[in-house]
């Protein structure tokens, strides 16, 4: 049986052609109604949408989703790309609004008006149908992510032994998303470089989003757990390896060349859950939202919790701040009968 690291991740649903930007641009099936309209010119002007024009791996396998079924759905009513009007995209979105809450609904709106901007630039449509169809409206005033309270996540870090390279492994990364305020896939990107000396301490080096670099002193707890993995692992002077590595099938004292997935993380982390009696579906982006919750349960600054977390705006890091759902629940405790 092979290990979780080297499980591959599962896809629910067939991703569209036009995905990764490494395969083969004649590999791509772009659909009928793009061809129809322009032949080889608009088929690459489609293609080049995802591949040149959207950088983030999972904004693209959503928005390429997103703009084949809306397409699909306008080939099977006959329509031609030129003849798509604004009431063809607001009666895809009515019926999305059927199956799909509004924040899914809103991305696939979101991906079908950016393609169709791309395509008027291209001089492929005259106008932009989708550009005056509304979404539906979402305000969210607190962010739905499991987070774990301070006795929860200590109960889950103690239930990792320290007896093998997989298991300091677990508690570094674990630390790392919880301390640093990392995304997962900022913290997989480290290499050991990423670890910046500073002093007696480090700072954490980050790659974030767009291309943005995000430098975060490194916590002492988090520098323990570090040192301790780095130590073991003896990868300290390999300054341009990766830091968090997979674990080769049942070889819990052996590390590959090779950084772990997304999804491998998740598996860690939803077993070393499950071990430790957690039953919250938590996931990759917990720890991001534990300490942020920490930082501001325990007397932190909106804005600089909002540039740890290298957030653009205070208003998603309000999302993290779980206080008030925990004075809510105090005061109605009040209510003895």
């Amino acid at each position: 049986m092979p290990s979780p690291d080297d499980q591959l991740p599962v896809i629910i649903e067939p991703l569209p052609p036009a995905v990764p930007a490494t395969t083969p641009a004649s590999t791509y099936i772009v659909p009928a109604l793009i061809t129809d309209a322009g032949g080889e010119r608009a088929g690459w002007r489609y293609v080049e949408f995802f591949t040149a024009n959207i950088n983030n791996d999972h904004t693209r396998r959503a928005y390429a989703r997103a703009c084949s079924r809306f397409f699909a759905r306008c080939e099977q009513r006959g329509l031609t790309l030129a003849s798509i009007r604004p009431f063809d995209v607001a009666a895809w979105v009515k019926e999305l609004q059927e199956k799909h809450g509004a924040p899914g609904v809103k991305q696939q709106l979101a991906a079908v008006r950016m393609l169709f901007d791309w395509l008027v630039t291209g001089q492929m449509v005259p106008m932009n149908p989708a550009a005056a169809v509304r979404g539906p409206k979402h305000v969210v005033k607190t962010g739905k992510t499991p987070v774990l309270d301070a006795p929860e996540w200590r109960k889950l870090l103690d239930s990792i032994p320290t007896a093998t390279l997989r298991d300091l492994r677990d508690r570094a990364l674990i630390t790392t998303l919880t301390y640093s305020f990392a995304r997962i896939t900022a913290a997989l990107k480290m290499k050991v470089e990423d670890l910046v000396p500073r002093g007696s301490a480090w700072t954490v080096r980050l790659h974030e989003k767009g291309g943005k670099e995000h430098m975060m002193p490194c916590h002492h707890a988090l520098a323990e757990t570090l040192h301790a993995y780095i130590g073991a692992a003896g990868i300290a002077e390999d300054r341009k390896g990766w830091l968090f590595r997979t674990s080769p099938r049942h070889k819990a004292n052996a590390l590959t060349a090779r950084p772990m997935n997304q999804y491998a993380a998740w598996l860690m982390i939803r077993r070393r859950a499950a071990a430790a009696g957690i039953t919250a579906p938590i996931g990759n982006h917990t720890f991001r939202a534990t300490g942020i919750t920490a930082y501001l349960a325990n007397g932190g600054a909106l804005e600089h919790a909002q540039e740890m977390a290298a957030h653009e705006s205070p208003r998603t890091t309000k999302l993290y701040d779980r206080t008030r759902e925990r004075l809510t629940q105090n005061e109605v405790e009040r209510i003895r009968l």
